[in-house]
């Protein structure tokens, strides 16, 4: 009893304004489960910021233990009294805080408000086993039909001598499904397809591709002698010129869905993680795939940007905790933290006096950042949908943004106007890369297509496709 008015003391009535969330009628004839049931409420609605590193008010969601230990305030479930116990009276809209917070736009279901009630009142039983366990995955390859082009990159320039039989000037690689294929940058025509020669599919079959899962990120070295292709928990680091791989990188928890290089070569920055759970950063050696510092709870959440500052010192990542942050390489140190987006941010790049970040974001905004003062300089707006790549042209001041909104924009990182809009795509663009001087744009989406343009004028080159396949929406 004594602990029942514990917590009807710590949660205030909500406002009239702030209606309760109706309990949606349940037609279930067992007890509700924790793990089919209750996690998954937990996992969409609220581990963001009460799961792993990042537990406020000191508050886990991420296990039954951590659930009924209850945070800072107390404990938040009485086990068979759903209306005394905070944690539902809270995310049911009949306490405050109300959680999710309204800026989470958010809010339980009628219907999950239901489930989260009976299974209290049932007893709030967790499951046989309650860990953080990392479930046995097997990948096969994607659908035939599924081949969107997640990642490109664009080669510095090359001159390898003629009796190397090399490819001559700059290259765009590109990522479309679980294949990478190389084209001329200049003209757009056909190179060749990296493949992993040992590579096979669950049942022992040639899966005669780059990785089994899709291609995620891609990034060239800045001799461009190595191409590296992150995936589901690997790296592969490939010699673009021999179509051979030099090495791979393993041990990642889930995909890598973002890569940079140091300018001086010396450090691969590698970014991913599962959703809800903590994200995945870490840099290895670039020479040797020696791994330097992996840190640990950097984020809450995946990690969908990396970026090296211009001297190398500092890394600057962006997750989908909705968090910017810097770190010290190769200690691996927090050196600084913004806030400010409403939603992931999807990726991060520094100005090429290392005294800005700017980032992308789901939230459809492009900010940028005031590194020493820690704080916004402005909100760049233009994109319709989420902002899902960013990357800087070269050591210039500008820089190219890809979009939901089927758009590759052209900014200027010292005043935030809008320079250029490419234009054709059709769907979702994930990718977009440039060469050092500008000149060649290459970008690519959810069709499948990669398109080279002139980056000066933004008339587009070429939709660049591997032999065997066709431009959607055309015979």
């Amino acid at each position: 009893m004594r602990q029942s008015l514990l917590l009807l003391a710590l949660a205030v009535p909500a406002k009239a304004a702030d209606k309760p969330i109706p309990v949606a009628p349940l037609d279930r004839k067992g007890p509700v489960r924790y793990e089919t049931d209750v996690a998954p409420i937990f996992a969409a609605k609220c581990q963001v910021c009460h799961s792993g590193k990042l537990t406020e008010g000191k508050f886990d969601l991420g296990t039954h233990a951590g659930l009924m230990k209850g945070g800072k305030k107390g404990v938040a479930i009485v086990p068979g009294k759903a209306e005394e116990s905070r944690l539902w009276m809270m995310a049911s809209h009949r306490a405050k805080p109300i959680m999710p917070p309204k800026t989470e736009d958010n809010p339980l279901t009628p219907e999950e408000v239901a489930l989260l009630k009976l299974w209290i009142d049932q007893g709030a039983k967790g499951p046989a086993v309650d860990v953080r366990s990392r479930p046995k995955v097997v990948v096969g390859l994607p659908p035939a039909l599924v081949h969107p082009v997640r990642a490109v990159a664009v080669s510095p320039p090359l001159n390898p001598p003629p009796d190397r039989g090399g490819i001559q000037g700059g290259v765009v690689a590109a990522g479309r499904g679980n294949q990478v294929h190389l084209f001329d940058a200049k003209t757009g025509d056909f190179l060749k397809t990296l493949t992993d020669p040992e590579l096979k599919t669950p049942d022992g079959k040639p899966a005669d591709a780059a990785h089994l899962s899709l291609v995620e990120s891609m990034a060239y070295s800045p001799d461009g002698k190595t191409l590296a292709t992150g995936s589901f928990r690997e790296v592969v680091l490939w010699d673009p010129d021999e179509g051979t791989i030099k090495q791979r990188l393993t041990g990642f928890a889930d995909r890598v869905v973002t890569l940079d290089y140091s300018r001086d070569g010396k450090y691969l920055a590698t970014g991913g993680g599962a959703p809800t759970e903590d994200g995945e950063i870490k840099v290895f050696e670039a020479d040797t795939g020696k791994l330097v510092v992996d840190i640990k709870g950097g984020h809450s959440d995946t990690v969908f940007g990396v970026c090296f500052s211009p001297d190398g010192e500092r890394l600057a990542t962006g997750g989908a905790d909705k968090f910017v942050k810097v770190f010290a390489v190769p200690s691996g140190k927090l050196l600084k933290s913004f806030e400010g987006h409403t939603h992931h941010v999807l990726d991060v790049g520094w100005t090429p006096d290392g005294k800005r970040i700017v980032s992308a974001g789901a939230d459809s905004l492009i900010k940028v950042w005031d590194y020493e003062k820690g704080e916004k300089v402005r909100d760049i707006p233009g994109h319709k949908d989420q902002v899902t790549r960013l990357t800087f042209v070269g050591k210039q001041s500008q820089f190219l943004t890809a979009g939901g909104d089927a758009t590759v924009r052209l900014w200027n990182a010292e005043n935030g106007r809008a320079e250029r809009q490419f234009g054709e795509g059709k769907d979702f663009v994930y990718a977009v890369a440039a060469s050092a001087d500008g000149s060649v744009v290459a970008a690519g989406g959810e069709e499948g297509v990669v398109r080279l343009y002139d980056g000066k004028s933004g008339k587009l080159v070429k939709a660049l496709l591997p032999p065997d396949a066709t431009e959607p929406g055309r015979k």
